[in-house]
């Protein structure tokens, strides 16, 4: 598992949570996270960026995977597979330095693990779709995924108190 993948990860288990527990408070996301991905600073920054990236344009992405999922309503969709939906849709949509092959593969590899034997297959289905849909003009932008972390600070709740 490379070290993007650890902090997609992460960043999944994450995304559930606050999901399921809408008091999770942001110093226990980043408890979570530190212990986790055991302090390496980059990776959590990488981590923090996803999870606040995919709650900002959580509205936009979940009316993209509503548009694109033929008989599947959001709310019926499992939890942990609309988490995964929302991260691979973001990566395609807001990370250009992540090529859509790499986001979709993340995500079913995700869902493989996290999710039913079933749903790598319905993931993929919905983010090639997805890909089809809004993202057509960076097909021929292919790009090679690094491990290495963007120098962009961090986007990361900053009251410890507040719920995420």
């Amino acid at each position: 598992m490379t070290r993007r993948s650890r902090g997609r990860e992460v960043a999944l288990q994450v995304l559930y949570q606050i999901e399921q527990n809408s008091g999770f408070k942001a110093a226990d996301v980043r408890r979570f996270i530190d212990r986790r991905l055991l302090g390496d600073e980059k990776l959590v920054e990488f981590t923090l960026e996803l999870i606040a990236g995919i709650k900002e344009h959580q509205a936009e992405l979940d009316e993209t995977i509503r548009q694109v999922a033929e008989n599947w309503r959001l709310d019926r969709m499992a939890a942990i597979d609309r988490n995964i939906l929302r991260l691979g849709a973001y990566e395609m949509l807001h990370r250009p330095e992540v090529p859509a092959k790499v986001a979709i593969n993340e995500a079913l590899e995700l869902a493989k693990r996290y999710s039913t034997a079933q749903s790598s297959r319905f993931v993929n289905g919905i983010l090639d779709k997805v890909f089809q849909v809004k993202a057509p003009d960076s097909a021929g932008a292919e790009t090679v995924e690094t491990d290495e972390g963007s120098d962009d600070a961090p986007i990361a709740p900053s009251a410890e108190d507040e719920p995420v």
